[in-house]
């Protein structure tokens, strides 16, 4: 107890030290003109700023810590098929091999509705089928924009049609997707669209507000037991005003990609602590909890090109083990506490097919632990 107070002493008498040298510096920069002032003032803004922002992340991680740490993976069979897996193997993989007890799944409406009130649930069933024989849990999503490339999966058929037209047969689509999953013992929560106002990624066309609350109103009334999501993503998070209000948020975040704009990789200089602010805020403004729904795990090839046509080598360079570890590890120091990681299909390719298990094994460790 001596050496701790000791200690604490030194560390308060430095920390003096160091605010008496900032205020001398201020104090004299103060003195000299307009423009010295107006920067004095601008610095302490931010400084209290960026203060109160650590603080309210410092909150909520400390608020979350004691919660349970829920992991899980977004697994869509078409991405696992465009890497020439099978997908009823890979999703096998991931449960019994690596242990994966939560799913996020898509019910991609071009996929299930091939014609106009013909529907095809077969693989969503056998996907349902298998998560239920493990006792794993699902997040299901709904609506036009979902996870993967072109993010709004429209079925050739309803492409040319005005909207007046395709959002009610979208909503005949999303009723007969809850109405078959709904009583399902898997089922968790639905999650809504897919960063719905993300407008510069994907081929999507319509971001009406009116659209999003006519959807979660249609899915409140047909299964008003389960939890809805909306998503947020990390590179348009705005405030969360206005309607819809979910039960619970979600935030995508991805650390390494390729940037269009400059044409090279670019990291995002983003502290895991910011997304704790972020929400830290929104629990403060909305009282609803944020997980982490979709969390870069997998290589962003350069522009241009797919995984498939990337060399290993490339991929490295944005997602490899040891860059697996270190996301880990930033998602945990984000504060929140349920967590879905993006690529689980590209582990199990990376590992059948160019017989390189060692992002397979962090994944491993990750989850059994």
């Amino acid at each position: 107890m001596a050496r701790q107070h000791i200690q604490s002493s030194k560390i308060m008498s430095s920390l003096k030290n160091i605010l008496s040298v900032i205020w001398r510096c201020i104090s004299n920069y103060w003195r000299k003109n307009i423009w010295h002032k107006l920067i004095v003032c601008l610095i302490i803004f931010f400084g209290l700023t960026l203060g109160a922002m650590y603080g309210i992340a410092r909150w909520y991680i400390d608020s979350e810590s004691s919660k349970p740490l829920t992991l899980g993976v977004t697994f869509i069979p078409d991405y696992a098929q465009s890497l020439g897996l099978n997908p009823q193997q890979t999703m096998s993989a991931l449960i019994n091999d690596l242990h994966v007890k939560n799913f996020r799944l898509t019910s991609y409406w071009s996929d299930m509705e091939p014609s106009p009130g013909v529907y095809n649930f077969s693989q969503l069933d056998w996907e349902f089928n298998m998560a239920q024989a493990a006792h794993a849990k699902i997040i299901l999503t709904l609506g036009l924009r979902q996870p993967r490339w072109p993010e709004c999966h429209v079925p050739t058929w309803a492409e040319n049609e005005p909207v007046s037209v395709w959002q009610p047969q979208l909503e005949n689509y999303i009723t007969a997707v809850v109405n078959r999953y709904k009583d399902s013992p898997s089922l968790a929560s639905y999650q809504l669209e897919n960063e719905y106002f993300l407008k510069g990624f994907g081929t999507c066309t319509n971001y009406s507000r009116s659209r999003l609350v006519s959807e979660y109103n249609l899915v409140k009334k047909l299964d008003p037991k389960h939890q809805i999501i909306v998503a947020r993503s990390n590179n348009a998070i705005g405030f969360p005003i206005g309607q819809p209000t979910p039960d619970e948020y979600s935030i995508s975040i991805y650390r390494r990609v390729w940037n269009t704009n400059i044409y090279r990789y670019f990291t995002y200089p983003i502290p895991a602590w910011y997304y704790g602010f972020i929400a830290g805020v929104q629990k403060i403004y909305t009282g609803k909890d944020m997980v982490i729904g979709e969390f870069q795990a997998e290589p962003w090839p350069p522009h241009g090109e797919t995984i498939l046509q990337s060399t290993l080598a490339e991929q490295n360079k944005t997602f490899n083990a040891k860059i697996f570890k270190t996301r880990v590890s930033y998602a945990e120091a984000t504060g929140m506490r349920s967590m879905y990681f993006w690529g689980a299909e590209y582990w199990y390719y990376r590992m059948v097919v160019l017989h390189d298990p060692s992002v397979w094994n962090v994944a491993k460790q990750v989850f059994q632990n």
